[in-house]
């Protein structure tokens, strides 16, 4: 039976279950896909391109799905979200990395969700005090962009307990190296409403990907993945400190991550060899995101099926956990006691 948690509740879908709006990966056809599914599909506003934004929003034939924002690309232009506001009326919006400034304000007014990713307690305070109607807590093992921070295990529940101080029913959504239902199980479990998957729903059949790239992300492990800015810096969108992206290692990675002055100095060629990889499929050279859970991702599915998979292995897994209650009445045992208390405010549909 689905999980039903405050998130749910919130964004009115059936699994507590986000696509993490990761950039030209999360077109209009992974998230629709994933929505249909029960989940909330996620389009990436990526590097603020509203043209490429709307065409993507125009794959999704109606489905409710949101999109997702770089702060501080947004300072640059922030023409993308208000006009996305405006024409594409996102039913939420996620916000991450970075100063968000007044744009939560312009999210508000529209009648969208704010949605705000975050990587410390510091971020999480801040997000309450600008309304978040969703807290997102991104660990370092996520895939992609981020921080060298706090890992998801120990963050979530520092999160979850801030926001039960400051804003009692707010959700909490935990990222960050989440695979499977066993993740979604201990996201749960930690006290988080739901999580956001990235990585996993990368390798899916929707995902607007190279095959290439998904072989190289079925054949590896978590250790195979660095946090880095080489590839930040070659691809001409070189983010601020203290941001860096989570990628396989390969020839690239090795030669030059750790000797990012000597790759200032080659920019140039450097940057022409690796377009060319690029449009090669080249990821000897090329980079491919890719998170600590990669290990744990073995072939390449359609996204709804991960997300049945996901969700089937999460609700089985929580009824085992789930306390035997005593045929005869009586004191609970301790032990049930403490599961129960760990299980949050997990509900499932009809208990």
């Amino acid at each position: 039976m689905p999980i039903q948690t405050a998130l749910t509740t919130k964004l009115g879908i059936e699994q507590p279950v986000i696509l993490a709006p990761m950039g030209l990966a999360a077109g209009g056809l992974l998230a629709r896909t994933v929505s249909e599914a029960g989940g909330l599909g996620m389009i990436s506003g990526g590097y603020a391109d509203y043209n490429w934004l709307a065409g993507e929003y125009a794959a999704t034939e109606g489905t409710k799905v949101g999109c997702g924002f770089i702060n501080w690309m947004l300072h640059k232009d922030p023409s993308c979200l208000f006009r996305a506001l405006d024409e594409l009326c996102p039913p939420a919006v996620l916000l991450s990395f970075g100063n968000p400034g007044t744009f939560p304000e312009a999210v508000k007014r529209s009648g969208a969700l704010l949605m705000m990713q975050l990587h410390t307690l510091a971020e999480a305070e801040h997000a309450l005090d600008l309304g978040a109607d969703v807290i997102i807590a991104q660990g370092t093992e996520a895939g992609g962009h981020g921080i060298d921070n706090q890992a998801t295990f120990t963050l979530v529940p520092s999160v979850v307990d801030l926001v039960s101080d400051r804003a009692p029913g707010t959700p909490v959504v935990a990222a960050g190296g989440i695979a499977d239902g066993r993740g979604i199980a201990a996201a749960l479990a930690l006290g988080a409403d739901g999580v956001m998957m990235g990585t996993r729903f990368w390798a899916t059949r929707q995902a607007l990907v190279p095959e290439a790239a998904w072989s190289r992300l079925v054949e590896a492990t978590g250790d195979d993945t660095v946090r880095t800015s080489v590839d930040d810096v070659v691809s001409g969108h070189a983010w601020p400190p203290p941001y860096t992206n989570r990628v396989l290692r390969n020839s690239f990675t090795d030669r030059w991550h750790g000797a990012e002055e000597a790759l200032y100095s080659r920019l140039g060629i450097v940057r022409h060899q690796y377009e060319r990889a690029l449009k090669e499929s080249d990821f000897d050279l090329a980079n491919v995101p890719g998170g600590q859970n990669a290990g744990l991702i073995h072939s390449v599915e359609s996204a709804d099926e991960v997300l049945r998979k996901a969700m089937y292995e999460a609700e089985e897994i929580i009824a085992r956990l789930k306390p035997h209650q005593p045929s005869q009445p009586g004191p609970e045992p301790a032990a049930a006691t403490a599961s129960g208390a760990a299980s949050g405010d997990i509900r499932e549909e009809g208990s």
